[in-house]
């Protein structure tokens, strides 16, 4: 557990936290204009083929049946649909370098003025992002073993993304043993607190699939017919978040709670600024990092 200094629990650096601060400097690769540029001129043209091609590569060029299963919230055919016929045209190690070129120029760009503070805070957060434990997290685990960019802006972004995946593979495996599927996972959120046309069309379940695994829900009280969540489907969702934060704790453990406090001391007013380029609400059900929440 993550404690202040009186030793009560302190959730400013807990995980869940930590994740809303640094999931944003990740995240401009899937939203930035700099970053779909990028893709576009490695001839990845269309959202979603720089998505999958730009994500998916570290696992090398593969079909879509383990990107299925890493990525976990998409219908199969959203990936069907691109690979393996993008390596043809855009070899993985390509894509790479398209990733790390769009996301290095967006946070170039949202970050301008604060070249100090991304340094810092790139050096301040590797340390945890190059100490993970990969055991059971695929995709966390193939980015591991790209090389660490040299440019500050790179880097900070490298970290995030090590952290963010390895977070997100603790939390498939939560959903997984929770008896959840991608489109069950979907609907129960969307039932919650997400709305439906941010999640259903952005993963490609078709209404026939949607209306099944909310059919699914109710048979196991989780879903009222009308589609909300029961308090049986809210406390799934909940355990799911618990494990999802037990399984992401240790890197920041190994840190400290010193230098994870510091680090999102750091984090707070760059992932503010990443927010103007990131919609609101979003299917990764990230929150808003308002200027009130920066540190002191």
């Amino acid at each position: 557990m993550d404690t202040a200094a009186d030793g009560a629990p302190d959730p400013e650096i807990g995980p869940r936290a930590l994740w809303t601060l640094f999931e944003p400097l990740h995240a401009v690769t899937y939203f930035a204009p700099q970053a779909r540029t990028a893709f576009e001129a490695a001839g990845l043209r269309g959202y979603w083929r720089g998505y999958f091609a730009g994500r998916a590569a570290p696992l090398g060029a593969v079909g879509p049946e383990p990107v299925v299963a890493a990525f976990f919230g998409f219908a199969p055919r959203m990936a069907a649909r691109g690979l393996p016929a993008l390596w043809r045209t855009t070899p993985p190690e390509q894509a790479l370098q398209a990733r790390l070129a769009g996301a290095t120029a967006a946070l170039t760009h949202l970050l301008t003025g604060q070249e100090e503070a991304v340094a810092r805070a790139g050096e301040t957060l590797l340390p945890a992002a190059l100490g993970l434990d990969c055991s059971g997290r695929v995709l966390a685990a193939a980015n591991t073993a790209l090389d660490v960019p040299e440019d500050p802006y790179g880097r900070l972004w490298h970290a995030a993304t090590l952290l963010r995946e390895h977070r997100g593979d603790g939390h498939v495996a939560a959903l997984v043993a929770a008896g959840l599927d991608g489109c069950e996972t979907l609907a129960l959120r969307a039932g919650t607190d997400l709305p439906r046309d941010e999640l259903q069309p952005y993963r490609g379940w078709t209404d026939e699939e949607w209306a099944a695994a909310q059919q699914r829900l109710v048979e196991r009280g989780w879903l009222t017919p009308e589609g909300t969540a029961t308090a049986a489907g809210r406390q799934v969702l909940a355990s799911v978040e618990e494990a999802t934060d037990r399984a992401a704790r240790r890197p920041w453990q190994a840190l400290g709670a010193e230098r994870t406090r510091r680090v999102a001391a750091l984090l707070r007013p760059l992932a503010h600024a990443c927010g103007a380029a990131l919609r609101f609400p979003n299917p990764m059900g990230l929150p808003r990092t308002t200027p009130a929440a920066e540190g002191e």
